[in-house]
């Protein structure tokens, strides 16, 4: 490939980095339950809570934090959530079936997304808070509350299309939500329907990471609040949706030096970094750069809690340039979240088992085939880029010959290990595809770079996958199976596991595996 490698090393605090330096349990726990596996960590949820907690009482804010369900569908981590001062924001009649079930009351959880009239009517029955998107949809509600005689339905206004006074600025369009300048007839129907709709604030959603955008939104929800009060109602809350990213990177000078060299492969000054030389939406034409980089900023120095710190300290222009989190404490607006990635951040990894390792005809890269598919492993179609960690089966000798078979396994991390079960310690580049039969089955695009070449019987971990990267994407395509999923947490210097059906917040306790 010429030059240094260029790694992508994921960033790791201290679970996940102790899970991917326990080998032993890795591989008894692919050996037994298959690969791909989907390992997570209950217990991170608890950390990264209090994160985005420390940030509300630093602007002496309340409010509810809610995990976006749609991130993962895991059981363990919807029980260890019901445990905490937190709450979840259900999208589909599954989720909340799913999200009561665990143990989560009605007043923790909110309902948002395209409703089904069963979904709106167990929503209305167990009185969540229902999240509308158009006036249509209030209307089915209403209906659907007077007609079955169910409580009166506490619900959220989501909003969208907003703009800034002065330079013309728009958040970007969205499918959900009802446009800003249209506000004064949903408040109308809300009005029309006081006896059976209790109106508890507005709400919105972009899917975007952008401050200004966010900001923005969030100044016009707070004059569309203002609205309401003026009209008798009795506000009393602000949904801004999530969207606050996540850091996955160790190093953000490993990020700038590979977008610069994937730029100048794409434009043929040096070999290509992809297969087929994919260029991840930048092409050349005629010696041109053209369109855009779809890819994740998968460094992100201000991401999860600290982008919500950024952007509650933002300056409302039209409300007299005073910080966001000022106006919303002035008028005693709860502050509503829903973050998915980000408090899913760290909470688990995929495990996948090297099936073969073949040498490329014409020189270039490895070609490793692993036990999963690319939707098993779904950080590709989130447009993340990022190294996977290589779990040996086996140590190696200093001569960079195996020790013999399953005589305790070690963990290469990162560019400085030189340690494992391959014919050497030298770093490789290596096209890591899936097992289906399908030329389009890559598990990653990207020429990844390990620390030495890996063998049969080796495992790839793919570090902070919880979010949305296990199973958002996942089939059963060709009868491959699904990854299965399991809750792992800590005891001493020891891991425990169960499988994530059988977790519950009660399970370390009496102890499992």
């Amino acid at each position: 490939m010429g030059g240094q490698p260029l790694y992508l090393e994921p960033r790791l605090e201290s679970r996940l980095r102790s899970l991917v330096h326990s080998p032993e349990l890795l591989h008894t726990l692919t050996d037994a339950l298959g690969s791909p596996l989907n390992v997570l960590v209950p217990d991170q949820l608890a950390d990264n809570l209090a994160r985005f907690r420390s940030v509300y009482g630093t602007h002496h804010l309340s409010g509810q934090v809610f995990l976006a369900h749609k991130a993962n569908r895991s059981s363990a981590l919807l029980r260890r959530l019901a445990a905490m001062d937190a709450g979840v924001d259900v999208a589909s009649l599954g989720e909340l079936q799913h999200a009561l079930g665990a143990g989560l009351t009605p007043d923790r959880i909110t309902a948002t997304g395209p409703k089904n009239p069963e979904f709106l009517w167990l929503a209305a029955r167990t009185s969540v808070t229902v999240s509308l998107d158009t006036r249509d949809e209030l209307e089915q509600l209403a209906m659907l509350v007077r007609r079955h005689a169910l409580p009166r339905t506490r619900v959220l206004l989501r909003l969208s299309g907003f703009e800034a006074s002065g330079v013309r600025v728009l958040t970007r369009r969205s499918r959900f939500g009802t446009a800003v300048r249209e506000t004064a007839p949903l408040l109308e129907a809300v009005e029309g329907h006081a006896d059976v709709l209790d109106l508890v604030g507005v709400a919105y959603h972009l899917d975007t990471t952008s401050l200004s955008e966010k900001a923005l939104a969030l100044e016009g929800c707070l004059r569309v609040l203002e609205e309401c009060r003026s009209r008798g109602l009795r506000p009393r809350a602000v949904d801004i949706g999530g969207g606050f990213g996540v850091n996955y990177l160790a190093d953000g000078g490993q990020w700038e030096r590979y977008t610069t060299a994937l730029t100048e492969a794409v434009m043929g000054i040096r070999p290509p970094l992809t297969y087929g030389g994919h260029g991840y939406g930048l092409r050349n034409e005629a010696g041109t750069l053209r369109g855009a980089l779809g890819l994740y900023p998968a460094h992100r120095p201000v991401a999860a809690a600290g982008y919500l710190d950024e952007l509650l300290s933002q300056p409302a222009a039209s409300l007299g340039g005073r910080p966001l989190a000022a106006l919303l404490l002035e008028h005693l607006y709860d502050l509503h979240i829903e973050p998915g990635r980000a408090l899913l951040d760290q909470c688990g990894l995929t495990l996948t088992k090297v099936l073969e390792v073949r040498d490329d005809e014409a020189g270039g890269p490895l070609h490793v085939r692993l036990a999963a598919k690319a939707d098993d492993v779904a950080l590709e179609d989130h447009g993340v880029l990022m190294d996977p960690v290589v779990v040996p089966r086996r140590p190696m000798n200093a001569d960079g010959t195996g020790t013999g078979p399953d005589t305790g396994p070690g963990t290469d991390i990162g560019p400085g290990a030189t340690t494992g079960s391959g014919t050497g310690t030298e770093p490789v580049a290596a096209y890591l595809f899936g097992n289906l039969c399908l030329e389009a089955d890559l598990i990653t695009r990207r020429t990844v770079f390990l620390p030495h070449r890996p063998a049969p019987g080796d495992l790839l971990a793919f570090a902070n996958t919880a979010g949305y990267c296990m199973d958002f994407h996942t089939t059963r395509a060709q009868r491959q199976p699904a990854a299965r999923k399991v809750a792992a947490w800590q005891e001493g210097d020891r891991w425990r596991w169960c499988l994530d059906d059988q977790y519950w917040p009660t399970t370390p306790v009496g102890g499992a595996q």
